[in-house]
């Protein structure tokens, strides 16, 4: 509302209070005390009253000594001859009525409230932008120059899907460059990538960068219980779009919307699909949409239809991946210039043993180390701070309160040095960084491995990383002859690798290489309410038998290795119990002091660092010397990531979780 009217309304407010307060006053006389009327007669009889006023059935008394009383009259016909009597001044004033204005007031003040409520409601309805009745309008925001502006130097890690997206800033700087040989600029992009990849980071770059109008707005903002109101507001959205010309919008999450048609599982008309058929002539229909580029983003690309992903509508999609050991080097850089680090911080250290994090993750990393620093009172940020942070985002708080018997400890101790001993002995494995019997979220300890960047692996590689899920299990069964339930988690992890190299990846010598697996869907999702399988149940159950034998052989080979290590495990379950946290060095170390010249298959955490290290320096010194000169190359198609996608960190725990009954 604007602020005459504002201020004019609380005027009028104060006003009337102001009359009404002294329509109040004025009805009342000076302080007079409330008597009973026999009370009054005997003051009569007694002579003590010297003036009467009557006004209606009111009495307001005087008496000789000045002071003032006031009492109910019945009709009474003696009274009158009776004050005469005594000798009583007394006067006579009409009823007391109420001014006019009062009178006017009382009748006409519903209809004003009537009236400012109906004003009210109409002003909301005109100025849209989310507020009152304004179903039909946009809840876009405008995103103005008073907001702290993100340019690409704030955006690290994903310089693949930069790049694409700063050909779009280009476009809207300078359209003539482009459109002077036919081209024409894109009228979309979609952003797909994983949860905290920086969709919505780029899409602020882009708004830092562009200089032109940049409108925001949620997927779920066109959602509303009224039918029509989506398409409403996509049509109101472009409308301001062409106001603004050349401008950007972005829709985030625009899976809210842009849901495959026909996914809905009752029979009714869906209004979202209203919504999305209107988005869809918006962005491509009979009129025109020059200067206007959208550009949405979504975790779930799989559910949208695809009429929205064609080109003419999203031109360009761009994958957000999560970064790879570079970029988030790079990440973990941008974030650390706004705080005092230690400069024995190594960025290069924490990003080989933070894989599967992405950008939001090593941001909340590097908060949490500073909040941890800030708790022991530091003037920088150690390394041992990052690391310790580290566990934390990935495992939770640690549990010092909780008691832990002997028993259990001892357990851990060689659940966790069986995992360890397996990955340092097989070829193949990752280098192990930490082993810890210190209880943290549900796990009564873990062991942390720095994985390589691979983007394939092969069967034998695959099989270690089996005998190294199942070292914890065997150790128990070594030691104890008998298991816990500790391993839970790990044989889930590993029948679940176990059945894509079956069924996935045709790591069947008996099957071959045939696909027996559906992509899955979930019934949320619109595509398939129930599955089926396409082969028989003979090739089931072969399939279910090569598991099997994948499972087992791994199994073996773990126990294997730790029958003929078992004193490095009893060594290692000892140094476990006496430091709680043994670190990849340490391991080492024990290993070569119990076996003198033994050759350890695979690279230690400190080697691959240093490898890594000397990588990185070669890669600069070749691109300061000349810069790449362009030539064709034949590509591999990237295969799907052979291991289950890793929750920030690739690791193999003890659950400290019972079994349900």
């Amino acid at each position: 509302m604007n602020p005459f009217y504002k201020n004019l309304a609380l005027w009028l407010v104060i006003t009337l209070m102001m009359v009404m307060l002294y329509n109040l006053f004025n009805q009342q006389h000076l302080s007079e005390t409330n008597i009973a009327y026999t009370e009054f007669l005997s003051m009569v009889d007694d002579e003590r009253v010297a003036e009467v006023v009557i006004q209606g059935q009111e009495l307001y008394i005087i008496d000789k000594n000045r002071n003032r009383y006031k009492s109910y009259a019945p009709q009474d016909a003696e009274l009158i001859p009776l004050l005469r009597k005594k000798g009583v001044a007394i006067k006579a004033k009409p009823p007391a009525e109420s001014p006019w204005y009062m009178s006017v007031l009382v009748s006409w003040f519903p209809m004003l409230i009537l009236i400012g409520v109906w004003v009210f409601f109409m002003r909301q309805m005109q100025s849209g932008g989310g507020k009152a009745l304004s179903f039909g309008k946009s809840r876009a925001r405008l995103l103005s120059d008073q907001q702290e502006k993100v340019t690409f130097e704030d955006v690290a890690g994903i310089d693949e899907a930069k790049e694409e997206l700063s050909e779009i800033v280009d476009f809207l700087r300078e359209p003539k460059k482009f459109t002077r040989l036919g081209g024409r600029i894109p009228k979309g992009v979609l952003l797909m990538g994983l949860p905290g990849t920086g969709k919505t980071l780029l899409a602020r770059a882009i708004a830092g960068e562009a200089g032109v109008p940049f409108f925001s707005i949620s997927g779920s903002d066109f959602v509303e219980m009224f039918v029509g109101v989506g398409a409403s507001r996509v049509r109101d959205l472009f409308v301001q779009g062409k106001k603004n010309a050349p401008c950007i919008i972005f829709i985030d999450e625009i899976d809210a919307v842009g849901r495959h048609r026909g996914a809905g599982l009752g029979g009714g008309h869906d209004e979202r699909e209203q919504t999305l058929n209107q988005l869809l002539v918006e962005m491509d229909g009979f009129e025109s949409n020059e200067g206007v580029i959208l550009i949405a983003a979504t975790n779930r690309p799989d559910v949208l239809d695809p009429a929205l992903l064609r080109p003419g509508r999203f031109d360009r999609q761009v994958v957000v991946s999560l970064p790879d050991i570079v970029g988030r080097e790079k990440i973990l850089k941008v974030h650390m210039k706004k705080t005092p680090v230690d400069p024995n911080v190594e960025p290069i250290i924490l990003a080989k043993g933070t894989p599967g994090f992405s950008g939001a993750d090593l941001e909340n990393l590097v908060n949490e180390a500073a909040l941890i620093a800030a708790k022991r009172n530091k003037e920088k940020l150690e390394m041992v701070d990052f690391e310790d942070a580290k566990d934390k985002v990935y495992m939770g708080l640690e549990r010092k309160s909780k008691v832990i018997s002997e028993e259990d400890k001892r357990t851990t101790a060689y659940h966790e040095g069986g995992h360890a001993l397996v990955a340092r002995l097989l070829p193949h494995t990752d280098a192990v960084n930490k082993i810890t019997i210190i209880p943290r979220g549900s796990a009564a300890g873990i062991t942390w491995f720095l994985p390589e960047e691979r983007e394939f692996k092969f069967k034998d590689q695959l099989q270690s990383d089996l005998s190294v899920a199942f070292g914890g299990r065997a150790a128990e069964e070594l030691v104890f002859s008998r298991f816990s339930t500790g391993a839970s988690n790990d044989i889930k992890q590993a029948t679940d690798m176990a059945q894509k190299m079956v069924r996935n990846w045709g790591m069947s010598e008996k099957l071959g290489p045939l696909s027996y697996a559906k992509d899955e869907e979930h019934i949320f999702l619109g595509r398939e309410i129930g599955q089926h399988r396409d082969y028989s149940e003979e090739t089931a159950k072969k399939i279910d038998e090569e598991v099997k034998i994948l499972i087992q052989g791994s199994y073996d080979n773990a126990k294997q290795v730790l029958q003929e290590n078992l004193d490095i495990l009893h060594a290692l379950s000892d140094l476990l119990l006496e430091k709680e946290t043994v670190m990849g060095a340490e391991l080492d170390a024990l290993i070569h002091s119990m076996r003198p010249g033994i050759e350890l298959p695979s690279k230690s955490a400190s080697e691959r660092v240093k490898e890594e290290k000397r990588k990185k320096a070669a890669q600069e010194t070749a691109t300061a010397k000349e810069a790449p000169s362009p030539s064709v190359k034949t590509e591999t198609d990237s295969a799907p990531e052979p291991e289950p996608e890793p929750d920030k960190e690739t690791d193999t725990e003890t659950d400290s979780e019972k079994p349900s009954a």
